[in-house]
């Protein structure tokens, strides 16, 4: 399995899918999805019908600082 780490996302994006939080935290995309609905994935943004994740929140949270 390949590593994911934020910085493989394009630099000029702020955001990233919930599919890539839940590569990047180990987890399944159902997983993902399910936290980012229970408000459990820091960062989580609902825009429209589609949910993003502030890669800041995300590196804060793996960083172990309080994302919220």
């Amino acid at each position: 399995m390949a590593s994911f780490t934020v910085a493989d996302a394009p630099c000029e994006r702020r955001t990233i899918s919930v599919e890539e939080a839940g590569k990047l935290l180990g987890i399944s995309r159902n997983s993902a999805y399910a936290a980012a609905a229970r408000g459990d994935l820091p960062g989580a943004l609902r825009i429209g019908r589609r949910i993003v994740v502030a890669r800041d929140a995300i590196e804060r949270a793996l960083a172990g600082e309080a994302a919220r």
